[in-house]
């Protein structure tokens, strides 16, 4: 019985979210004094639009980790709280004149609580509810509305912890003080002055406000959170890995070192080098169990609330999908584990042995090249042969493996 209780509470949840907004339509037009074809247009519409939400929550869902942003896939309740609190903010800025709506903010706000897909539909369904129950607002707005919020979209979809929030704000609001320009300004039969400018300025600042207060709570409950995990989970003395330690010893020396070598390749090529070193500790980690498929290994990821990135990784390293093309992190990952591999394998043998390290790397990236192993990879010639150069240049380090 308690395992049926998440499906019933994932039933309830969505159950809510279908019928919430069609009621409050349904409350808000009755309200208004709405004629009957009205009433029962924003009642459809708010009942329609819901229902494809939750599919394209679900749909993305199905993709598991990738098929939302960040770690929204293991947090999608931020998502159905902010879809709630919007159901009710677009009934409320109904009773308010459009140029008071900051519906920029809000697509960006959807979108980065789950993905740029859902943010984007979302924001045009609850732009299209405060319009159709709006008394005297015009379809120019909800075009108007949309249309910043999809430039604001796509500008803060690859928000990262490094990134400069100042240039995609600044070309949000200019792209919305254009349109404010565009659709209502130059339409009103008036002389141009501060007075008829102070509706849209009040808007950009409230665009401006709501932006600055979620994003630095985004930058610090979410992206930064993702940097402290990361710097748990590559700690050498982390549980999961202390326990592969005891399970296997020369598995755990192979990952530290694969890590240590994936990360350096990684910061050297500018790629996602905390989630490169995650993948070389964690990939065998299904050696605890015996176990090797996805399926098998993937409840160690996200029972240790491994980050999305991390995670790709994993699964694309450990069981990639049918002709996917794989990323650069996976390719350094398999180069460097095979060079680990190889000296580790050399200096086991005979301890005392001079090793040509140039020779074993040259050795190993011709036939990774030869056995058509490279294939898949979304790699330039330039990029791998930085790999090559790289690991030449730590000869040194490979006297650790001794």
């Amino acid at each position: 019985m308690e395992g049926d209780k998440p499906a019933l509470n994932e039933k309830i949840i969505n159950t809510a979210m279908f019928l919430f907004p069609g009621i409050a339509a349904f409350i808000v037009s009755v309200y208004n004094a709405c004629d009957y074809e009205s009433l029962l247009r924003n009642t459809i519409v708010a009942f329609i639009i819901s229902a494809v939400i939750l599919f394209m929550i679900k749909d993305a869902e199905n993709r598991g980790s990738e098929g939302f942003l960040f770690d929204n896939y293991s947090k999608k309740y931020r998502f159905i709280i902010a879809f709630f609190i919007m159901t009710v903010i677009s009934c409320v800025l109904s009773f308010v004149p459009a140029l008071f709506w900051p519906y920029m903010s809000f697509f960006v706000i959807l979108s980065l609580l789950s993905n740029a897909e859902i943010g984007l539909v979302s924001g045009i369904f609850f732009t299209m509810l405060s319009v159709m129950l709006g008394e005297s607002v015009s379809y120019s707005s909800f075009c108007m509305f949309v249309l910043a919020g999809v430039i604001a979209v796509a500008f803060f979809r690859d928000l990262k912890e490094d990134t400069a929030i100042i240039y995609p704000l600044f070309i949000s609001l200019l792209a919305q003080s254009v349109l404010i320009v565009a659709f209502e300004v130059l339409f009103q039969n008036r002389t141009l002055s501060l007075k008829l400018l102070m509706l849209p300025i009040i808007n950009l600042l409230l665009n401006l406000i709501i932006m600055l207060v979620f994003l630095n709570m985004f930058g610090v409950y979410i992206l930064r959170k993702s940097n402290d995990m990361y710097m748990e989970i590559n700690d050498t003395e982390y549980p999961l890995l202390i326990s592969l330690k005891e399970k296997d010893k020369n598995e755990y020396y192979r990952a530290i070192h694969t890590g240590y070598l994936s990360e350096r390749v990684s910061k050297e090529l500018s790629l996602n080098d905390r989630a490169a070193k995650t993948c070389a500790y964690y990939h065998k980690i299904g050696k605890l169990e015996g176990k090797k498929n996805w399926e098998e290994v993937s409840h160690y990821y996200t029972d240790n609330n491994f980050p999305p990135d991390a995670i790709r990784l994993l699964r694309e390293y450990i069981n990639p999908g049918k002709n996917e093309i794989k990323s650069k992190e996976t390719l350094t990952v398999y180069m460097c584990e095979l060079v680990v591999t190889a000296i580790m394998y050399a200096v086991k043998k005979d301890k005392e042995a001079k090793i040509d390290y140039d020779k074993v790397i040259d050795n190993i990236f011709d036939r990774a090249e030869n056995e058509e192993k490279l294939l898949g990879y979304d790699i330039t010639y330039w990029e791998y042969a930085k790999i090559r150069k790289i690991l030449k240049k730590e000869k040194l380090y490979y006297d650790f493996l001794r």
